[in-house]
């Protein structure tokens, strides 16, 4: 395990010298805000903007008639309009833009754009939408079900015959902003050899150049978008990003002049996509000696007005919707709907948390009804060494560690003392304690629905210094330290000799979205790969110095077949360029051992998986109902710890996430119209609301990954909110299924005194 703290970013960061795309400022800069519509569902009848023209400082307005291109974007299905054309599905529809001199006048003339619309009866509940006789979203589809996955394991009718105990339950879980602290904004310019160049706050700069130059209908090489610092992420700036760099392409393209579009915090909430609020219902059949021996789930995803990543999400829903325990029967439905809502995409667990929050309350549930120990039901069910996921794929190519991560938090707390104080709601007492925990596997990266590689380039200066480079974009989460810190340790040499450059589209191939907790895992494998590559050609150009065959390479030296040192790093290197031996090399890491049956939902989803484990204590006033946290505890099986300083400092911040997204987190939307567009009435957690936190890290080497790291954005998140809504059941006494659970506890104390 690397032992040192290490952020190459830190300094700039720190002293505020990094720059992010707002605090560019190019000379003859124009400025452009969009106009969105005010109602969820219309037509079009007519937009005049002469008034608006007519301001003092105005330069252009543009609408859907003015882009040279294709109008509509989609990484899975194209129904996305940079520029709404004709009909408004969503709220969050840009229907103009107004370029101006400075930003202020072009918001001041957004009163001036006058437009006529039509509205049109909408539908705003998925279970309503899914219906033959509702109003059509896209009527052009014919359907408003965006996707449809299932899994089809075991018999169940042999399950339900053998089940001598059924339990039936509902969950419901919210619709959520990202709350990342930059909003979305761009800036464009065409350069004098006629490219395009985008810089943008952005979490996949490939898929924006794609969208950019569909736009624009240019050729893609026409278009380079710049990897630059991003204010946070957690999925949301993909979609929506996407969209406001190429709304500032266009106009950069018909002004022919630089154009930055910022978004206000309004702007950013109205239209930016939000995590998929869902309805899981769950039948799950046991035996009275605590074996589970059938699942049947149901889960309607609110995918809003456009597709996005919804399949995507959802196929993870499916593949984890019965938790990581061994269940011989399984009947999972998930749908994905459209509906007039703001659409939802990806975040920070990408399908994984609406499931956990939903299977890990159930399990407790069942525990319950049997009078077991929850403890000892998960270890009776959950999955080992060698057991069959519900999809049918075998968990024996690394190391499968519930156990080790559940018995590493329950007795870093202290679970099995703690859990015998719980108030379960007794009258007598002026706070209710209560202590919960759970537990959870994730699938590793994209997995089987797409095709995840990743590639690096490494290229050693002739004084020895290094040039890195890889697909990976930076977060904010010190992406580019871990890869710094990989190719140090492959190579042997000091972290000081690497400097890593932000890539752009222009000079290294497409690596996907920086999503799925895939970045140090694909990215890394990258580095090593390109970094074995390295140490050959180094071995060369000393064998063809020396005139010796069998060198290899180890910690920075050059070894003779007969095991004596005969050069370090940097001999080898000037050796290699004495005999034009370049040490420069491109590596590429393709995700292994993945496939999918969409008819069966069969196949290995993931090449390899995640297991953690988190626990929550708590206490509530009883007068008040107000909750207040005392302590998070989680163990993560990362593989290996690449940079410890920022894994728990990732793990820190996904348990602060969770623990929102459990308690206050909700965008509520009224005919599909946000009734929060700022963070004055959106309730996220404080740094007051926090407690203390630890995290575990469990190291057992993933020997699927080059570098043996697996990842950790996500799977932080995903589990404390079943972990808090435990706690509270043993508080309370009461089980909340709903999501935010605080409001709710609330009322429920204020009904007690009553």
């Amino acid at each position: 395990m690397f032992t040192d703290a290490f952020r190459n970013d830190a300094a700039a960061k720190v002293t505020g010298k990094a720059k992010y795309t707002d605090d560019y400022k190019l000379p003859d800069m124009l400025y452009a805000v969009p106009v969105h519509s005010k109602v969820a569902s219309a037509i079009i009848k007519t937009i005049n903007y002469s008034k608006a023209l007519n301001q003092k400082g105005v330069v252009a307005v543009y609408t859907a008639k003015d882009i040279p291109g294709n109008i509509k974007f989609g990484q899975i299905i194209k129904d996305c309009p940079t520029l709404v054309n004709r009909r408004i599905r969503s709220a969050g529809d840009v229907i103009a833009l107004i370029v101006a001199e400075t930003r202020e006048i072009a918001l001041s003339a957004l009163p001036f754009v006058e437009v006529e619309l039509e509205e049109i009866p909408g539908v705003y509940n998925p279970e309503e939408a899914m219906q033959e006789t509702s109003p059509l979203v896209n009527p052009d589809f014919g359907s408003n079900i965006c996707n449809y996955h299932k899994v089809r394991t075991g018999n169940m009718e042999q399950g339900e015959k053998e089940a001598e105990l059924i339990i039936e339950q509902e969950f419901r879980t919210s619709r959520v902003e990202h709350c990342y602290l930059e909003p979305e904004t761009a800036l464009c310019y065409l350069r004098p050899d006629g490219v395009m160049e985008v810089l943008g706050s952005m979490q996949h700069p490939f898929s924006t150049r794609r969208f950019v130059a569909s736009t624009l209908g240019c050729q893609l090489s026409a278009v380079e978008v710049k990897n630059i610092p991003m204010g946070g992420g957690f999925g949301g700036k993909d979609d929506t990003a996407a969209l406001v760099c190429a709304r500032a392409a266009l106009c950069a393209y018909l002004t022919r002049k630089p154009v930055k579009l910022t978004y206000s915090r309004e702007m950013s909430m109205r239209e930016s996509y939000k995590r998929h609020p869902y309805k899981l219902q769950y039948r799950m059949g046991l035996k009275q000696n605590g074996k589970i021996v059938f699942m049947k789930v149901r889960v309607v995803a609110d995918g809003g007005a456009y597709c996005s990543v919804t399949p995507w999400v959802t196929w993870r829903s499916t593949v984890q919707s019965c938790g990581c325990y061994e269940v011989p029967n399984v009947q999972s439905d998930v749908y994905g709907v459209y509906t007039n809502n703001i659409f939802s995409g990806a975040f920070r667990g990408f399908g994984s948390p609406q499931v956990n929050f939903a299977i890990e309350q159930l399990i407790e549930m069942a525990a319950e009804k049997l009078n077991m120990d929850a403890t000892e039901f998960r270890k009776m069910n959950m999955v080992h060494q060698g057991s069959k996921t519900i999809t049918e794929q075998k968990l024996d190519n690394h190391t499968v560690s519930l156990q080790q991560v559940m018995d590493s938090v329950l007795k870093e707390i202290d679970y099995e003392n703690k859990v015998q104080q719980c108030s379960f709601g007794n009258p007598d007492v002026e706070e209710w304690y209560g202590i919960g925990y759970a537990i959870a596997y994730r699938g590793v990266s994209l997995g089987a629905e797409g095709t995840d590689m990743n590639s690096a380039i490494i290229n050693i200066q002739p004084d020895g210094s290094v040039l890195l480079e890889t697909g990976v974009h930076e977060n904010g989460q010190g992406a580019q330290s871990a890869m710094i810190l990989i190719a140090a340790k492959e190579l042997g040499i000091p972290k000081e000799l690497i400097r890593y450059r932000l890539p752009s589209t222009s000079n290294i191939p497409d690596g996907g979205s920086t999503v799925a907790s895939r970045g140090t895992i694909m990215g890394g494998g990258a580095v090593v790969n390109a970094a074995k590559i390295i140490k050959q050609r180094l071995c060369e150009g000393v064998e063809k110095a020396l005139g010796i065959n069998g060198c290899s390479y180890k910690n920075g030296n050059i070894y003779s077949a007969q095991g004596e040192i005969v050069a370090d790093f940097f001999a080898a290197v000037r050796w290699c360029y004495d005999h034009q031996i370049y040490p420069y090399a491109f590596g590429v890491f393709k995700a292994p051992q993945i496939s999918w049956d969409e008819e069966t939902g069969h196949g290995n989803a993931y090449f390899s998986w995640v297991y953690s484990c988190q626990a929550a204590e708590l206490k509530v006033n009883c007068k008040t109902g107000k909750i207040t946290l005392l302590n998070l505890v989680a163990a993560h099986d990362i593989g290996k710890a690449i940079n410890p300083a920022l894994l728990t400092g990732q793990i820190y911040g996904g348990m602060a996430m969770g623990a929102g997204y459990a308690l206050y987190e909700n965008f509520p939307l009224v005919k599909g119209e946000p009734q929060i567009t700022n963070y004055n009435g959106y309730r996220v957690m404080r740094s007051t609301d926090l407690p203390e936190m630890t995290a575990i890290l469990i190291e057992n080497a993933d020997p699927n990954s080059p570098s043996n790291a697996k990842g950790i954005g996500e799977p932080a998140l995903e589990i404390t909110a079943p972990a808090i809504a435990n706690a509270l059941y043993r508080a309370t006494g009461k089980r909340f299924t709903d999501l935010p659970i605080a409001p709710q506890v609330r009322e429920y104390v204020k009904g007690k005194k009553q």
